[in-house]
Order: C-alpha cells, then structure tokens, then sequence
C-alpha cells in the first residue's frame, strides 16, 4: 500500500477522540498540546464534535468520517487511547477513507482504527497521542518530534536508534507540573536481538499486543494469514501490564490461527512496566521486561523459530516514542543492528 500523502505547513488536521475523551476531563493538558500543534507543527488543529465529550459509537465513527470527507483536512490525530474503540468500527463506512487516505496517527486502543485502515489498504502511523506526546512536560521529545515530522512533512529514510533517557514512569494530569515538567527518566536498558543475520524492508502490521488479541478474537477486522506474509510485526503491551503468561498465551493463539509464522521479523517495544497504581523499583521492572521477551522467544520457537526480533525498540506505552510507518514499510538490518523507517 502507498505512503500517506504529505502535508504542507498550514494545513488543517483532525483532532479526534474516537476511544476516551480525555480532553473534556483534562482541558489544560488538550489546550498544550493544540498550542504546539500549531507552534511546533505549523498546523491548525480542528476540534470535532466527540473530540472533548465522550461520544457513542456511532458518534465517534461519525466524527471520523466527517474529518476524512473534509478534503481541508489533511491528516487524523487521536488524542489519547481508551478501552472500547472497537465497538467504533462497525459504524465506520469506508468510502471516505478510500477516497482521501490521509494519515492517522495513533496506537493503544488506536490499534483498532490502524489494524481496520490496513484492511481498506490505507496506510498510517503507530505511534501519537496528542494529549500524550504533544503537551506532557516541557517540550516534544526530539525524537518523537523527529519522526512525527518526518511521516507528516518529508520523505526521508529515518534512523531508528536507542533513546538515551528511558522514562517508565509519569506524572499524573492532575498534577499542573505534567504542562512543565519532564518524568523521571532511567539509563535505557537497551535493544536485545534474536537471529539477526538478515537484513529485510517490508510493509509493518501489528500494534498493542492486547488489542491485537480483540482483532483475533473478533475475527471481522483480521484478513486471511496470507495477507500478513512477509510483513514485519510491530507489538507493544499496555499500562494494564499483561503478565509473560498473558503475553505467550496471546501470541500462542496467534500462532495456533497460522498467523505468527507469517512475519519473518517481529519487533518488541520497550515494555512499560510501572503505573500510577504499580510503580515497583528498578529492579523488578527489568525482571519485568526479561520475562515477556522470554515469553515472546518462547511462542516464536513453537511456532516461528527462524524469525528475527528485536526487543526494547521505544514506540509503544514508554517514552520518548518513535512514531513508525503502519502498512508502509521499515528495514531491519540484523548484521549491522539498524531499523530504518521509510517515510
């Protein structure tokens, strides 16, 4: 599937709440990050009906189609993720998707609308929440901004490296320092690769591992096996943090459909491993992170051994956040350590 198209500076952009409208409930943090959208960004940001109220369904799916019928609006922000977004699909019809596929930004429960523009060959982004990675602490992360205006602005090959500062934990929006201060960050633990003796550039699929799991148990939004071959799995765990046994049992499945042995690279992000209601020391969140990627090894030697992953890689639930191509295409060079996106 084509990238998406590019925009220009000025263009308007769709900022959509189509899980939970956490703008209503934190408007100061919802006005940071639409102030640099428009500051750092150079695009003005349009507000939809369901963006600050918590809408049904029906309502969020019809926010989402007004913005991709509007040809001023040349690209979708979510602002935050949620828990239901799901039930928002069946209410979507994709004839405005298909005749302008402009680009979506999201992950978590935004997993649902990147894995469903999959399936109507529309090409987007993992990675982005506005509310998230636009207005916490003092500034865009320089690597998030990097690759945010590398998928919005640029066509450009983009390194994907280790970030320096790892930050697990957060500050809660309740607290006015979230609008200026920065969370405590941590030495990064670092990237952890498996069979890397290959090099390949292939189209991503994949998201949250735990919504990944919806799709398949719901079986409408997820194409025949072979329409994943040869594509590179991207998977990330939530601030729920699923247990290694969750984490296997969740690919075993995957892999009992047919469906694991299909993506000849998997890569794992960095596993958020602390909450506001579980903030363990360092230790026990390194033990954390070891035992899901023995998880991960575990349902690959059953059911995909010859895969290469790479685990640690900063797009998921962590910070700083890459922003990575969903449906277009990344290379993950084994022998020279290297993903390259390709925006």
């Amino acid at each position: 599937m084509d990238s998406p198209p590019k925009l220009q500076p000025g263009d308007r952009v769709a900022v959509v709440s189509p899980s939970w409208a956490g703008p209503g409930v934190f408007p100061a943090v919802h006005e940071q990050s639409l102030r640099r959208i428009r500051d750092d960004l150079g695009l003005e940001p349009v507000e939809y009906a369901t963006t600050r109220t918590q809408g049904t369904p029906a309502e969020r799916a019809a926010d989402l189609m007004a913005a991709y019928a509007d040809p001023s609006i040349r690209a979708v922000f979510a602002t935050i993720g949620g828990s239901d977004q799901i039930t928002v699909l069946p209410h979507l019809d994709p004839a405005p998707f298909r005749n302008d596929p402009k680009p979506y930004f999201g992950y978590s429960d935004n997993t649902n609308m990147l894995n469903w523009l999959w399936t109507q060959s529309i090409a987007s982004y993992h990675g982005g929440s506005t509310m998230v990675h636009l207005s916490r602490g003092p500034a865009i992360d320089p690597e998030h901004l990097s690759s945010l205006r590398a998928a919005l602005f640029e066509t450009v090959d983009l390194p994907i490296t280790p970030v320096s500062g790892f930050r697990d934990e957060e500050i809660g929006w309740d607290d006015p320092r979230a609008l200026t201060d920065a969370a405590p960050a941590e030495p990064n633990p670092g990237w952890v690769w498996h069979n890397a003796d290959r090099m390949v550039t292939a189209p991503t699929w994949g998201g949250s591992m735990e919504i990944f799991h919806w799709n398949l148990a719901a079986d409408r939004w997820i194409r025949p096996n072979e329409a994943y071959t040869g594509s590179i799995l991207l998977l990330e765990t939530s601030e729920e943090l699923p247990s290694a046994g969750s984490v296997f049992r969740m690919l075993r499945n995957a892999g009992e459909r047919g469906l694991l042995e299909q993506f000849p690279v998997v890569l794992m992000a960095a596993a958020k491993a602390s909450h506001f209601g579980s903030r363990p020391d360092r230790g026990k969140r390194d033990e954390y992170r070891d035992e899901q990627r023995t998880a991960v090894l575990k349902a690959l030697e059953a059911y995909n051994p010859s895969a290469m992953a790479v685990f640690g890689v900063e797009f998921g639930h962590t910070g700083p956040q890459w922003i990575l191509p969903y449906g277009g295409r990344l290379t993950v060079d084994g022998p020279e350590r290297r993903i390259i996106a390709h925006f």
